[in-house]
């Protein structure tokens, strides 16, 4: 056999990083990178930041692993300034989103049947949703491409269309037991829901004896300038499944609940082994540490109006190449005319790293303790891309 041992299940790209440091990443050959990618939202304080690396050496001099078969003082501290700063009564630590979301879920089912409603499973998500890999979670998100190949799709799942209220009103049915949403739907390209929407859903959800559970994987942790999304609006979820940015690099996850809506989650439905390791209890609690940091998110709110408008300005200058840019906070999108891929591409050359992402999107994700002149470095990057891709078109316009 040649090729690769490993899974050929990625499209990688050309590049091989061996350190980083704050906002910057550095290739084996010593080229520097501006990191807007973030490992896709997840190193929410940038790399090697002094204050999570501290707390990961220190932890793993003492204990790595001894599982949840024993009390680790890291997740009740964890635990309880999560739901301090939250709607939440109750946690459970994971270690990826897909795992945050399959407790959701099983929460929400486990809910219903605890109340004697065993029939009430169904859960009604949006299309363009992406709540993880599992065949649960493929299913919730409902995308075909995902799908496909996987055998039947696991049953419980109701896809509605983006943002449609009334059709996710007319799927509610007697097995219907939540409706589960992304405030910001990140990989379906930054689609941020209104906070109307947002209340008209939770007004739904008590009409219907229905539980809400928030996606917050991509859109939380400070991501939108508020600790989650959701805030924006002031409409809190039953449950929510976090991960990503709360590790800042390592890996780590939880659902949140209330007490009502945890109340059939009992001794013995569910487990994990890594969840809530001390090293990752470690390091989200290092992350909250900072982000909870008295200012620390009026300024990524300050520097998000920052970017955007810098952003704005140039796709007026670029109509060839970019049509708008969306999204809240430093989770930002700018919508392409061009292929997404095509100026992905165009942003590496000029040694900026984005992510694509659905309905024609490239991600902007930097970490939220990004500077002003890291911001305009970025920017800059972005508009030389733009020159180059805008180019030929404007040369075939002008040779007409």
């Amino acid at each position: 056999m040649g090729g690769s041992a490993l899974f050929e299940t990625y499209n990688r790209a050309p590049l091989r990083f061996e350190r980083g440091e704050g906002v910057w990443l550095y290739t084996e050959s010593g080229e520097r990178y501006l990191d807007f990618a973030a490992g896709v939202a997840v190193n929410s304080l940038g790399h090697s930041h002094p204050h999570l690396v501290a707390a990961l050496k220190t932890q793993a001099d003492k204990l790595w692993h001894v599982s949840n078969l024993y009390e680790v003082p890291g997740q009740t501290r964890l635990a309880e300034r999560l739901t301090e700063a939250t709607f939440a009564d109750k946690v459970f630590f994971a270690n990826s989103g897909a795992e945050a979301l399959e407790c959701s879920i099983k929460t929400a089912r486990r809910y219903h049947y605890a109340k004697g409603r065993p029939e009430r499973y169904r859960i009604i998500t949006f299309e363009g949703a992406f709540h993880g890999r599992t065949l649960a979670t493929i299913a919730a998100g409902g995308q075909p491409k995902y799908l496909e190949g996987f055998g039947p799709k696991v049953q419980g799942f109701d896809q509605v269309p983006f943002g449609d209220l009334e059709t996710a009103e007319k799927a509610i049915t007697d097995e219907t037991a939540a409706i589960l949403v992304e405030p910001v739907q990140g990989e379906g390209g930054i689609r941020p829901i209104e906070a109307d929407m947002l209340a008209r859903l939770r007004a739904l959800c008590d009409k219907h004896g229905l539980l809400l559970i928030y996606d917050e994987v991509q859109c939380g942790i400070g991501r939108t300038g508020k600790l989650f999304a959701h805030e924006w609006s002031g409409m809190a979820p039953d449950i929510m499944a976090i991960a990503k940015g709360i590790g800042g690099g390592f890996p780590l996850a939880a659902c949140l609940a209330s007490d009502e809506a945890a109340s059939g989650m009992t001794p013995g439905v569910h487990g994990t082994t890594f969840g809530g390791n001390p090293l990752a209890m470690a390091v989200g609690n290092a992350v909250l540490d900072v982000v909870l940091e008295e200012g620390f998110l009026d300024e990524v709110k300050r520097k998000a109006l920052l970017i955007k408008q810098s952003l704005a300005s140039v796709v007026d200058e670029f109509p060839e190449v970019f049509e708008s840019v969306r999204g809240a906070g430093l989770m930002l999108g700018l919508k392409c005319r061009l292929p997404n891929g095509e100026v992905n591409l165009g942003l590496r050359r000029h040694n900026l790293l984005a992510v694509p992402a659905g309905d024609n999107v490239v991600r902007l994700l930097p970490p939220l303790n990004v500077s002003d002149e890291e911001i305009r470095i970025a920017v800059e990057a972005i508009r030389d891309a733009a020159s180059d891709l805008a180019l030929p078109a404007r040369k075939a316009g002008s040779a007409a």
